[in-house]
């Protein structure tokens, strides 16, 4: 039964989480695999520096631009990180990541070890978001699993510019991680902003503890 548990009181099986000030709740998905929903920025969170990764929604050029969680995740990174993603082979003219498809590259100046860049739908745009959003989350899973990968941090993916409803993309993300609950140790949502900390968790509780 997945449990919830404030912060600063964990059951003796559980090790704590990565803390800061911020509030964590966690959620047990299976016997082997934590659930985390933190308020904090992603471009600091990091586990052991070496099996864990960042997932960074971009755009299907790869390029960061405007106020986005890209953007913060290339300025922490460094300039390193832009000729990486530049270093990935186009699958057409311009375009080096599909819509729901993911790619992976070394983290460079940003304390987890990798980021894993995935390209969520636009959601008034899209024919079937609520597809294309699961494809982003599970291919970005996927690609996580085949890099050996232990610990995953997930933005709200399509959240921000895209304008996925909060509460139907927090459904999708949260029903397609629970799809890979044995396969990691730690899956986290770590989440900037207050409404979307708030809603998100608000959903996660609704799926998980009911």
């Amino acid at each position: 039964m997945p449990v919830d548990i404030s912060e600063g009181v964990y059951p003796a099986a559980f090790p704590a989480p990565w803390t800061s000030d911020q509030h964590t709740h966690v959620f047990q998905l299976s016997s082997s695999n934590l659930l985390k929903v933190k308020k904090g920025d992603i471009t600091k969170w990091f586990v052991d520096g070496r099996s864990d990764a960042i997932v960074n929604p971009t755009n299907i050029f790869m390029l960061p631009g405007g106020i986005s969680v890209d953007t913060a995740i290339h300025k922490a990174a460094g300039t390193q990180l832009g000729i990486a993603c530049n270093d990935i082979p186009e699958v057409e003219p311009g375009v080096r990541c599909p819509t729901g498809e993911a790619r992976i590259t070394p983290g460079f100046k940003l304390p987890a070890s990798c980021v894993i860049h995935t390209v969520g739908p636009v959601y008034y745009f899209e024919r079937n978001p609520v597809a294309s959003l699961r494809n982003a989350y599970r291919n970005s899973l996927m690609v996580a699993k085949a890099n050996n990968i232990e610990y995953i941090a997930f933005p709200a993916i399509s959240c921000g510019n895209n304008l996925y409803p909060l509460k139907k993309a927090a459904t999708v993300a949260i029903s397609t991680v629970k799809e890979f609950a044995n396969d990691f140790k730690e899956v986290h949502f770590v989440l900037f902003l207050d409404d979307v900390y708030k809603d998100w968790l608000d959903k996660t509780r609704e799926l998980l503890l009911h």
